[in-house]
């Protein structure tokens, strides 16, 4: 599968939203990564419900709605509701998983399961068979433009060999500190699908950076 490149609306331009929606639309990016957050359960706090829908309005790609929220089942039905293709909880946030897992799959979206740094891929053992996606944060959550932590690489081999055994069919994502720098390293450790902010909306041309990461050679190491 050819890796997928997911920009983070977060670090869009919110006065000129449409105009960066459409970039994106046009651009070789494969999703749309919708960060929330709710200022609990990371200390920042994004957007939620009519950001959403103006997003969904304009988007012809995916949305891949990443909740860094607390109590993320209350709210499953109305993202989806919203235009959510993908919904990413975190593990840290569920204390019944296997059910939040269920329910974002019977409001008909894809289920993706997030840790943080400093959480084991091993606990994600035996749910990652009922798992689309594992989203694995490379920086601790809540701000853009923190630095990559370098850990993550051995998360990824370890998660990736782990997925071959249980669900080789799972997409394995990355968030944080990702750019045209170190997109061989990390697709040579097993990731598929990679969001990017700054690297992307801070370049001089967006477009040309997206295409530049979709048809970056996996065989060439970037670091």
């Amino acid at each position: 599968m050819k890796h997928l490149i997911a920009p983070s609306v977060l670090s869009a331009d919110f006065a000129n939203l449409q105009r960066d929606i459409e970039m994106i639309n046009s651009s070789a990016a494969d999703w749309f990564h919708v960060d929330v957050m709710d200022g609990v359960f990371v200390p920042n706090i994004s957007f939620g419900f009519p950001v959403m829908e103006a997003i969904k309005k304009y988007a012809t790609k995916p949305l891949d709605v990443h909740l860094m929220i607390v109590n993320p089942d209350q709210y499953i039905e109305r993202f989806a509701a919203a235009g959510a293709h993908l919904i990413t909880v975190h593990y840290e946030a569920c204390i019944h998983l296997h059910r939040t897992v269920q329910s974002i799959h019977a409001a008909g979206c894809k289920a993706g399961v997030a840790i943080n740094p400093h959480t084991p891929v091993s606990l994600l053992r035996d749910i990652l068979p009922d798992l689309d996606l594992v989203l694995v944060m490379s920086v601790n959550p809540g701000f853009g433009g923190q630095k990559f932590i370098p850990n993550t690489y051995n998360k990824l081999r370890e998660l990736k060999a782990m997925a071959n055994d249980l669900n080789p069919e799972l997409i394995i994502e990355v968030d944080g500190g990702v750019g045209i720098h170190n997109l061989g390293e990390l697709i040579a450790a097993g990731a598929a699908a990679f969001v990017a902010g700054n690297a992307i909306f801070a370049a001089e041309s967006p477009i040309q950076m997206i295409a530049e990461m979709k048809n970056l050679d996996p065989g060439i190491k970037t670091i």
